[in-house]
């Protein structure tokens, strides 16, 4: 398919798989007669998207979750880069921690919420910490697998030009891990969104996700969709952005040149 057909077909086709979803979404209400307390028309809840963005409540709740978010994100990246350095280049330290960290990454995080508003109360500070377990896990284990991807015969040419530690971790290390680190970060802010709204779900006093729990205590069904469909978009635009600063670090890559000369 020519290059300027492929640019433009997700304006086409992602604007056309929405409204064939609302679409059904209205005609399956109606025809059902559902009761809009379980499942409003989406006609309420364009109009409650409206009210709700004239509320300034909601964007400072907004701006809540996304501050969770950026900073648990962030340092998500920051301990999953380093732990994920260290134990890719210490294999036998790898080993030993490993059970530790499958015990970890497969423990059910989300019961632990208790306890964080416990330790660190309800404010943001619970939220950041969920925020950031989530996020760790992808993000070092990707680094820690783009650590052990480098060759020998890669690094035994670095030594060839007498390159120093650092070089050698700036020029063939950070670059050789680049893509695996942005692959762990493109799943890590999105686990890190739903760390942040999960805590305020169950731990909250502030927030987008405090304000759903609110909307549904109150059953009003339209008020929560709407809420829902913010947190969406919010989720979107966070990945988007860190699509984007892979565009921008790493255009060299097969997972961003390949697309670019498929024309996406």
């Amino acid at each position: 398919m020519p290059r300027n057909r492929m640019r433009l077909l997700p304006w086409i086709v992602t604007p056309s798989l929405v409204v064939a979803i609302v679409a059904t979404w209205h005609i399956v209400v109606k025809v059902r007669d559902v009761n809009p307390l379980i499942f409003p028309p989406p006609g309420d809840v364009g109009e409650a998207l409206v009210e709700l963005l004239g509320e300034g409540a909601m964007w400072s709740a907004a701006r809540v979750t996304v501050t969770e978010v950026i900073v648990g994100f962030l340092l998500a990246v920051g301990s999953g880069l380093a732990v994920g350095v260290v134990l890719g280049k210490v294999p036998w330290l790898e080993v030993s921690v490993r059970p530790l960290i499958i015990i970890a990454q497969v423990s059910p995080k989300v019961a632990f919420v208790p306890l964080f508003v416990i330790w660190f109360g309800f404010d943001m500070t619970s939220k950041i910490v969920l925020a950031t377990v989530l996020a760790f896990f992808p993000v070092m284990l990707n680094v820690l697998l783009g650590v052990r991807s480098i060759e020998q015969g890669q690094r035994e040419v670095m030594r060839s030009l007498n390159a120093t530690r650092g070089q050698t971790f700036s020029q063939l290390e950070m670059r050789s891990l680049m893509p695996y680190l942005f692959a762990g970060m493109e799943v890590g802010i999105v686990l890190a969104t739903i760390g942040a709204i999960v805590g305020e779900y169950l731990g909250g006093n502030d927030g987008l996700g405090n304000m759903v729990v609110t909307a549904m205590n109150s059953l009003d069904a339209a008020r929560t969709f709407a809420l829902i469909l913010v947190l969406s978009l919010i989720g979107l635009v966070l990945f988007l952005i860190v699509n984007e600063l892979k565009r921008f670090f790493i255009p060299w890559h097969e997972s961003v040149y390949g697309l670019q000369n498929r024309g996406v």
